[in-house]
């Protein structure tokens, strides 16, 4: 970078005015990059974009034009913290403006209840263009590695044609390769076994709270994946002081993410208690457990309704996050006192699940796994 381009961005960070040392005189364009800037990190400017204002609107379009897509999402989440720009998400014009991703959904799903009819189907819009953006980017690692760790699971030497493994098949048959004809003679068979058969239970049982957004949402389109592979059957909670049962909606993620209301208290005894009633195979059943741990409910009985699952066989894993934004806040005692039991405690990227899941259904130890993922819980 040379001289005066290192000026002219120390001139659009400092702002201007009498925090400016820089004596860099802006091109009309970069004055323009300066104004929406100053529009929102300038504190004697808040007033130029207050909710009601067009000029809302219009900043929302000069920020696409002069930034790349990933700082404008940390603008409008800015905008939303700092200027407390949440009723521009009940303008129609406006909320088709904004550049969709997962915070922007999280926010949508705490005003659900409250957004205006007109402005619930551009909501809905702006929901599925994240959330199909998500499915194509995390669907294929999510099937590949939860079908691939059951299928070397069940791997038998009689399969049906359907159930053929055939890149298994083809390597284990290459010594009765035919030159003359060009072609392999599968004397030996291996195949995957009954796909459909489902083989293990998954319950994703998430903590609904309003610091638990980004989680939430990608555990909606992890669920939602899940639910369409055959070998697990996939049930998902949520829970605040009360506990809802989304696992009909798994099949349309969008309506899933729209039937959760985030915010509220926290009662995880409640919510455990309810996994345990529907868990009918404990020994070949998942239990994922997405919250900061956080108790507002009783602590004791929280424990004790851990302690019961895992007696009875339930392989119970604790995430204290699912997404990429560092490290969590989280009840340590609680969190300790988890992973005394012998529940993995951590927090885990969205990249990183598939594996997890991959890890958890074979029963592999996810200490180690996690240790070796540079997952482990720091205490």
């Amino acid at each position: 970078m040379n001289k005066e381009e290192h000026l002219r961005k120390w001139r659009l960070i400092l702002g201007g005015d009498q925090n400016d040392g820089t004596e860099y005189a802006l091109t009309p364009l970069d004055l323009e990059i300066d104004r929406t800037l100053e529009a929102l990190y300038d504190n004697d400017r808040r007033g130029n974009l207050g909710p009601s204002s067009p000029n809302v609107n219009r900043w929302l379009g000069d920020i696409r034009t002069f930034f790349p897509s990933s700082v404008v999402k940390v603008m409008q989440q800015d905008a939303l913290k700092r200027l407390n720009l949440t009723q521009m998400l009940f303008e129609k014009e406006m909320l088709e403006n904004v550049e969709p991703d997962v915070h922007l959904v999280a926010t949508l799903m705490t005003l659900s209840k409250v957004i205006p009819e007109k402005t619930k189907d551009t909501a809905r819009q702006v929901v599925k263009k994240v959330v199909d953006e998500l499915i194509k980017k995390l669907s294929h690692p999510m099937q590949q590695a939860v079908t691939g760790s059951l299928n070397r699971n069940i791997r038998n030497r009689r399969p049906r044609h359907n159930e053929i493994n055939w890149n298994t098949t083809i390597l284990k048959n290459l010594k009765h390769y035919q030159p003359d004809y060009k072609t392999i003679i599968p004397e030996i068979r291996i195949g995957y076994g009954r796909k459909r058969t489902a083989l293990k239970d998954v319950v994703l049982c998430i903590d609904q709270s309003g610091s638990m957004g980004t989680s939430v949402v990608y555990s909606g389109i992890f669920g939602s994946v899940m639910a369409s592979i055959p070998a697990i059957k996939t049930k998902m909670i949520v829970f605040d002081t009360a506990v809802a049962d989304l696992t009909e909606d798994l099949t349309d993620p969008v309506e899933l993410l729209f039937g959760v209301q985030l915010g509220g208290g926290t009662d995880i005894h409640a919510a455990l208690k309810y996994c345990q009633s529907i868990i009918t195979k404990p020994s070949d059943t998942v239990l994922v457990l997405i919250t900061d741990l956080y108790e507002g409910g009783e602590e004791q009985k929280m424990r004790k309704k851990a302690e019961e699952l895992v007696n009875a066989g339930v392989q119970v894993i604790v995430l204290l996050a699912l997404n990429d934004e560092g490290a969590p806040s989280y009840d340590h005692n609680n969190a300790k006192y988890f992973a005394n039991l012998g529940i993995p405690v951590f927090a885990c990227t969205p990249d990183k699940f598939p594996d997890l899941m991959a890890a958890s259904l074979t029963k592999q130890d996810l200490q180690q796994w996690a240790a070796k993922e540079d997952l482990i819980l720091k205490k």
